[in-house]
């Protein structure tokens, strides 16, 4: 374990998963899940429907507490610190790794309180019309809002309302992004927009994508986990997902140990 390590260890590690075991009830969804997540990169967790990648991304900022019997085994690190520790707020926890979901979800405010809302029940207390416009910026959809920051974040277009939400994210000042399918329900011009903005994001963030287009993840991520899943008797859905391999990007994707790796990336399933 310690060996396949070492291609990481020239970076800073924001988040390490240890032995990650997520269940439903008595069943298993994900078993036995071990990787490291490089800071200030983006990291894209691929694989084929049902091989528990979106679940490992609501671990790592317990969003999976808030559903009915799911249960973790394993630690989760987060700078050193056990995420599901008993002394560990879930709430902080969500705060400094924030979320955005695959469908587009401003708050019925304007836009400007879109971005506010959430600053202003985390604390803030600097100069708002400068954060909304930094967060707007950073999310490349400022120019879009300048001039009607009073409407409703309904008025924009899908694309715009999902930059939007970046956006609220970064306001919060959290220290990762967790991006579940970001562009899975926008056309391709609104893709290209999000996918150009997450490359300056992880100058300041570190990313985790889950994907499951093949060229997003290899235009955007600098390191790609891919999992699978095996089929099993008795089990909702009839299959456990597991971690395949978890390396460079490129390596992934031209030269992967594994060959259900390469089999996947190539477009044989999935």
């Amino acid at each position: 374990m310690n060996n396949a390590l070492k291609k990481f260890n020239d970076q800073e590690i924001s988040l390490s998963l240890e032995n990650i075991t997520i269940s439903y009830g008595k069943y298993e969804a994900v078993k036995n899940v071990y990787f490291q997540i490089p800071k200030n990169k983006i990291t894209a967790l691929i694989g084929p429907s049902g091989c528990g990648k979106s679940t490992v991304l609501r671990a790592l900022n317990r969003m999976n507490d808030l559903i009915p019997e799911c249960n973790l085994k394993g630690r989760v690190l987060f700078e050193g610190t056990d995420l599901y520790h008993s002394d560990i707020d879930p709430v902080e926890v969500r705060r400094r790794i924030g979320m955005v979901f695959q469908q587009p979800n401003p708050f019925p405010k304007s836009i400007y309180e879109n971005i506010a809302f959430g600053a202003r029940i985390n604390g803030f207390t600097g100069k708002m019309d400068e954060l909304v416009e930094d967060s707007l910026r950073r999310a490349a959809v400022w120019d879009e809002c300048k001039d009607k920051l009073k409407s409703s974040g309904y008025s924009l277009s899908g694309g715009q309302q999902q930059r939007l939400c970046i956006a609220r994210t970064i306001a919060i000042r959290p220290e990762v992004i967790l991006m579940d399918e970001p562009c899975s329900a926008l056309d391709p011009i609104s893709t290209l927009k999000i996918e150009e903005t997450l490359h300056e994001l992880k100058k300041s963030f570190t990313i985790v994508i889950v994907t499951h287009n093949m060229q997003q993840a290899l235009r955007v991520s600098d390191y790609t986990a891919f999992f699978n899943a095996e089929r099993k008797e008795g089990v909702p859905g009839g299959k456990i997902g597991y971690l395949v391999e978890h390396n460079l990007t490129d390596k992934i994707f031209n030269a992967p140990k594994e060959k259900s790796t390469k089999d996947y990336v190539t477009g044989k399933f999935g």
